[in-house]
């Protein structure tokens, strides 16, 4: 394996023609803009990108939370769009509720001089006010993907006006699934350019496909020096107490969804338990040891050349040989003794120019080792803050209203018609708490189904109707009614 990172350089396809902007060069509108927000000065995403977005360039830009990314789209909105029309001429899409909140925050205050007015949408509640909204008149939307495509579907929201589409922090947006919906709400994009942003924390391959899909001829802008530093593999690693490593692991799991996984212990009797916690948390996860039956073996060697099995754990011994397409993720439970080992089970991800992450659970002590790794072999290694419960609940919280909102779309007459025979049931439980467990569970089995299922079934997220389904679904419910 090798762990040398490519990079794309600022060349002269990918150089900007436009210099950094200063503050004192901002448009008086702008000006306003900053000042109303308190800033002093631009940030350099922000220094970067406003010239660009001006000039109607589709840009790709690194950028982290916090970073300033949020000004770098929204003030040359101030200018691009005309503000005297009611029409909806720029779309944020966001992976998260509190995102799309704070990014309708900042755009008030930026857009309250200019008399810019935004939407907020998004699932988990009810639509009233979304549709009030929308229907006195705003030139900015921001919303998740899944709650934007259904205004659109119900034509409440329609974009032929638009002139400029921001991605925002697409990295999570793949993870948590939205990328259908994505490219349904592509499919109601104007016909003509419209200026494409694509905001992220990093551009692994498969967020360089995205941009492929949703960008023309981008220009590429990096934060950090004068290229955007690309990595096939992610080297990642979480500090935890060797007691607490099993719940680690659960967390980290739910965080990062990956479509599947080869996880790797030291001995037999740690193979067994992991694989074990992580069945009775609902994965679909199985193992290989040396204690294991032929006959046991030769099952799950079947799942694997299947493409069934989502997560396999096993010893170094035990996984040799074994080839799983498409690994996206990489867990090592345990470091090894010997270090090249590491470089052998983190070469297992990220092959064949796809994108790979290599995570590795460590304490106080294995991360001395860890640390010897990486000067060995120059591996930069990123330290992770371990996932809180109340991180992990918003994420799981985020990826069911997706997905629920999804199967809802799916939906027929008839279906929708049956689904009423519940809605006063379901107010009845959700006002008493013995009720409410038993929401939790309902929510929980189908989620574990939707998510956590045999790979087959959870490859990628609840496809929405087409919009060209309409017919479709005529003919469908023709047919039912001739039965």
């Amino acid at each position: 394996m090798s762990t040398k990172s490519e990079e794309i350089t600022l060349s002269a396809e990918t150089a900007p023609e436009f210099p950094d902007v200063t503050l004192e060069e901002l448009t008086e509108r702008m000006q306003t803009a900053v000042a109303d927000a308190g800033w002093n000065t631009l940030m350099p995403v922000q220094a970067k990108s406003i010239l660009h977005i001006m000039a109607g360039r589709d840009v790709m830009a690194q950028a982290r939370t916090g970073s300033g990314k949020t000004g770098a789209f929204l003030l040359p909105l101030l200018e691009k769009l005309n503000l005297l029309k009611n029409e909806v001429q720029a779309l944020v899409l966001v992976p998260t509720r509190e995102l799309a909140a704070q990014v309708g925050r900042e755009a008030n205050v930026l857009g309250r001089s200019a008399g810019m007015r935004t939407a907020v949408l998004y699932g988990g509640v009810g639509y009233g006010n979304q549709f009030t909204a929308l229907k006195s008149g705003v030139h900015l939307v921001v919303g998740t993907p899944g709650r934007v495509l259904d205004h659109l579907m119900r034509g409440s929201l329609t974009l032929e006006k638009l002139q400029v589409l921001v991605l925002d922090e697409a990295d999570r947006m793949l993870s948590i699934g939205f990328y259908q919906d994505m490219k349904e709400v592509q499919r109601y994009l104007p016909k003509r350019h419209v200026t494409t942003c694509l905001f992220s924390a990093t551009y692994p391959p498969r967020v360089r496909r995205l941009a492929e899909e949703f960008l023309r001829d981008p220009t590429v802008l990096s934060l950090s020096s004068d290229h955007v530093h690309v990595t096939d593999t992610e080297h990642v690693y979480y500090e935890v107490p060797g007691m607490q490593k099993d719940r680690a692991l659960v967390r980290i799991i739910e965080v990062e969804n990956p479509s599947s996984a080869l996880i790797f212990c030291n001995t037999k009797v740690r193979v067994e338990y992991v694989a074990t916690v992580l069945r009775r948390f609902g994965y679909d996860a199985d193992y290989l040891s040396g204690d294991l039956s032929q006959k046991e073996r030769e099952r799950v060697l079947g799942r694997i050349r299947q493409g069934s099995l989502r997560f396999l754990v096993a010893t170094d011994v035990a996984a040799r040989g074994i080839d799983i397409h498409e690994l996206s993720h990489v867990f090592q439970y345990e470091l090894p003794e010997d270090h090249e080992i590491y470089i052998h089970r983190a070469g297992r991800t990220g092959r064949a120019g796809a994108s790979g992450v290599a995570i590795t659970l460590v304490d106080v002590l294995e991360k001395r080792h860890l640390s010897k790794i990486g000067r060995t072999y120059n591996i930069d290694f990123q330290e992770m803050p371990t996932p809180t419960d109340d991180v992990v609940n918003a994420i799981i919280g985020e990826r069911a209203i997706a997905l629920l909102e999804a199967r809802l779309r799916g939906r027929d007459r008839i279906q929708t018609e049956r689904l009423q025979r519940y809605v006063n049931l379901a107010r009845e439980l959700a006002g008493d708490e013995d009720g409410v467990q038993a929401l939790a569970m309902l929510l929980d089995d189908f989620y574990e189904q939707a998510v956590h299922g045999p790979t087959e079934s959870t490859a990628e997220p609840s496809k929405p109707p087409k919009s060209k389904s309409r017919r479709r679904r005529s003919r469908s419910r023709k047919s039912s009614r001739s039965k």
